[in-house]
């Protein structure tokens, strides 16, 4: 059988004998268990070197181990297919838009971390920053106000490098503490569309409200916002997050 030739010429499988003559190969009756287990890890799209190593070792906690990586693995790239069938089904039916409303935000006195940083360390940092406001927050026995939130230079879109700052309104006054310190977040005018779900697929809203603005609004120059009625803060379930985007305008209607 081709499959036996294969696992003898890549070592998993080494015959009981092999016929000098027509190369033919024995196989015992023994071996036939070895060669069920070797099939039945291929089929699960096991490595033929991991294979080997769970085939050599008698430990039967090692064994595990091996095989749980590879489960971690099936599972990574499980979710990457996924996020990937789900773009393309995007991309075949689009979504309807959430709707896009108008708000003005009166000035707001929050804790604040402000930092300059690369667009591909915004995340990390966005997570890292909201946990130490919250750390601070509590430890002054400070009374969160509203929802933390985010203001964005237009450079960190643009030349991919700008400066960030992440917010959490409270009341009473902010003792600076490391990265933390006080700061008045200035009243504004915003186009805002809610997005639902890990940050990761906000690309689409903050185009959708981009095209908006430009259609039907009177841009202002000023920084991209972002406030956030549910966040890491508030669940670790990344799909019930919830992120309102605002983009600064010069409101004219009711």
């Amino acid at each position: 059988m081709k499959t036996l030739r294969y696992y003898h010429r890549v070592g998993l499988l080494e015959p009981a004998d092999v016929d000098a003559h027509s190369n033919y190969r024995r196989y015992t009756v023994e071996q036939i268990p070895t060669a069920q287990i070797i099939r039945r890890f291929r089929e699960l799209d096991m490595p033929v070197d991991e294979i080997q190593k769970v085939l050599a070792t008698p430990d039967v906690g090692v064994r595990n181990e091996l095989i749980g990586r590879h489960l971690a693995r099936l599972e990574e790239g499980l979710a990457r297919t996924q996020a990937a069938v789900e773009s393309l089904h995007n991309l075949l039916r689009p979504a309807a838009q959430p709707p896009i409303h108008r708000r003005r935000v009166e000035a707001t006195a929050v804790a604040a971390i402000t930092e300059t940083l690369d667009i591909a360390d915004a995340l990390p940092w966005f997570q890292g920053a909201l946990g130490e406001l919250r750390a601070t927050v509590n430890a002054q026995k400070l009374t969160v106000t509203g929802p933390a939130g985010g203001v964005f230079a237009d450079e960190l879109f643009t030349d991919e490098r700008g400066q960030a700052t992440i917010f959490l309104p409270c009341t009473g006054e902010v003792r600076r503490v490391g990265r933390v310190a006080s700061l008045t977040i200035p009243a504004i005018e915003l186009a805002v569309i809610e997005h639902t779900g890990p940050l990761t697929h906000i690309d689409s809203a903050y185009a959708a409200l981009a095209t908006y603005v430009s259609r039907h609004a009177l841009a202002v120059d000023g920084p991209l916002r972002e406030y956030y009625p549910v966040s890491i803060l508030d669940t670790p379930d990344e799909s019930l997050w919830r992120t309102e985007i605002g983009w600064p305008i010069f409101n004219t209607t009711a």
